[in-house]
């Protein structure tokens, strides 16, 4: 076993409290847990990836001693569990103490290139957080977050890893629609790695209970810790803090936007201080091009966090850290609204210059560009058009000797339904314009179409691929979690023989549950 270490535990105030009743905690950013242990843990699935990363042998983790730990089974030494105080906005409401109601944080490992990532368990047991719940995690949530967790990472976005997924050989009561038809399902535990799994939320407790001291502590502790570069705590560097993370939400948000990911419940309690992707519960990857879609089935009606509306989520949860802050702003609102600026530009700097790549552009040189782009984007919405397949199927259109007079058929496959030819013609002449502004670039169109295959991914973690490996796995196989694991670390690659990973969404996957929409329940 690595040496195990906790600067969150050893640099901040915990709660003197140890066992698992649900309570408010206060004056403390953590209370000590034990994992509560399971029947018969069975190793479903490793990241021989973030094995690599952690400096952890595959094998090693493969054994029973690893195995156990990752179960939740057995604490090595130097490991502190804990489970995190922290509250949050929930679809715009603040919902007061939150907290890691199925997470418990184990202890760091130090990589070989000198990182400390933390290593947690979800799914292992109740906290004073969980509230009613049991702490528990499916197999079903376990296999998404697991699978998600690595083909963010492979596609390029921030994001937590996931080392491991371990099936507990223990049933877990789950109500999926919250419909009152509650069901036994088989119970999981993956292990999830970050530097740090910091929230918004972690900063709004400590404000909203005037605890302006703990608040501080908690701000010095992040800074030293994973913004050093910003220097010693004052008014300057807690504002330089606050910008650089609404830079680094702004920026992730962007990637979300042009791959197609929908994270379906972006309360302010799964914001991750370092602007990864986190907690990946009722997400969903865009089929068809629709601003107005969201996995969510909790969300469905208000659409919150519909897939369009999240860059303005995004800022709307930058400003209530901003609000968290103010404290140590000294009561100057003109930081908030310069931290908000800065999402802003960060934001609309980072789209652009991702929409220009995904067109094979250098870069959008002025309003005409901006707006080619947004009527692409307007006319991929006039009809059900798969946004993978169209974006990846234009690096093929590019290379072409002349512009295209003909809607070409490689873009023709991205359709869900027949479309009308006034529409085919909008598109036509979209294509045309399109085409002729990229060999304005000057680049050589086999390059071009190189680059573009390298940002527009052929493989993304579709909903119904992941139901498909769900399914299999509560049948007693776990080859298509492997397989699809396999996929996701290549997704801008073409993969011989793997094209059916990449094919639009089935027609049966259109309303059935786990492809077409979820809930908040795991």
């Amino acid at each position: 076993m690595p040496h195990f270490s906790s600067r969150f535990v050893d640099s901040t105030p915990g709660d003197p409290l140890t066992d698992t009743r649900s309570r408010q905690v206060q004056g403390a950013l953590w209370s000590r847990v034990q994992p509560t242990p399971v029947s018969a843990p069975r190793l479903v699935a490793l990241s021989p990836e973030v094995a690599r990363l952690l400096g952890l042998e595959e094998q090693a983790l493969r054994s029973e001693a690893w195995v156990r730990v990752l179960a939740g089974n057995a604490v090595e030494p130097g490991m502190a569990p804990y489970a995190a105080n922290y509250g949050g906005h929930q679809f715009g409401q603040w919902a007061g103490q939150l907290g890691d109601g199925r997470a418990i944080g184990l202890g760091e490992v130090r990589a070989p290139d000198g990182t400390l990532y933390e290593l947690q368990l979800k799914g292992a047991g109740r906290t004073p957080y969980s509230r009613r719940g049991d702490g528990r995690a499916v197999l079903r949530s376990s296999i998404r977050e697991f699978l998600c967790s690595e083909a963010m990472h492979h596609l390029g976005v921030p994001t937590t890893r996931a080392l491991s997924l371990v099936a507990t050989g223990d049933a877990v009561v789950r109500d999926m629609f919250y419909d009152g038809h509650p069901q036994e399902e088989p119970g999981a535990i993956v292990c999830r790695v970050a530097p740090s799994f910091l929230r918004f939320g972690n900063f709004e407790l400590c404000t909203s209970r005037g605890d302006v001291a703990l608040l501080k502590q908690l701000a010095d502790y992040t800074l030293s810790q994973f913004f050093p570069e910003l220097g010693a705590p004052s008014k300057d560097t807690y504002a330089a803090f606050f910008h650089e993370v609404a830079r680094r939400t702004a920026k992730l948000i962007a990637q979300w936007q042009t791959v197609g990911f929908v994270h379906g419940v972006m309360n302010t309690d799964n914001m991750s201080i370092l602007g990864l992707t986190i907690d990946y519960g009722p997400y969903g990857w865009v089929d068809d091009f629709d601003p107005d879609w969201t996995p969510n089935t909790t969300d469905a009606e208000q659409g919150r966090y519909r897939f369009g509306n999240q860059p303005a989520i995004g800022m709307w949860n930058v400003e209530r850290l901003g609000v968290a802050l103010m404290p140590l702003f000294e009561g100057d609102e003109g930081l908030v609204q310069a931290g908000l600026l800065e999402y802003q530009r960060a934001l609309n700097a980072e789209m652009l210059g991702r929409y220009a790549a995904k067109l094979g552009l250098a870069s959008l040189e002025d309003e005409a560009d901006v707006q080619r782009v947004n009527a692409c984007l307007s006319w991929l919405g006039a009809e059900e058009t798969d946004m993978t397949l169209f974006f990846r199927g234009l690096s093929r259109v590019v290379v072409a000797p002349t512009a295209p007079t003909v809607f070409p058929d490689v873009l023709r496959e991205a359709f869900y339904r027949p479309v009308s030819e006034p529409h085919l013609a909008r598109g036509l002449e979209w294509l045309a314009s399109w085409w002729q502004r990229a060999r304005r670039e000057g680049a050589d169109p086999v390059d071009q179409a190189r680059r573009m295959d390298a940002v527009n991914p052929k493989y993304v973690l579709r909903n119904y691929l992941a139901q498909e490996a769900i399914d299999a796995a509560h049948a007693g196989d776990d080859s298509k979690v492997l397989e699809l694991l396999d996929v996701m670390r290549r997704p801008y690659d073409e993969q011989p023989g793997r094209e059916a990973y990449a094919a639009r969404r089935p027609e049966w996957a259109r309303s059935k549950p786990g492809c077409s929409a979820l809930s908040c329940s795991s």
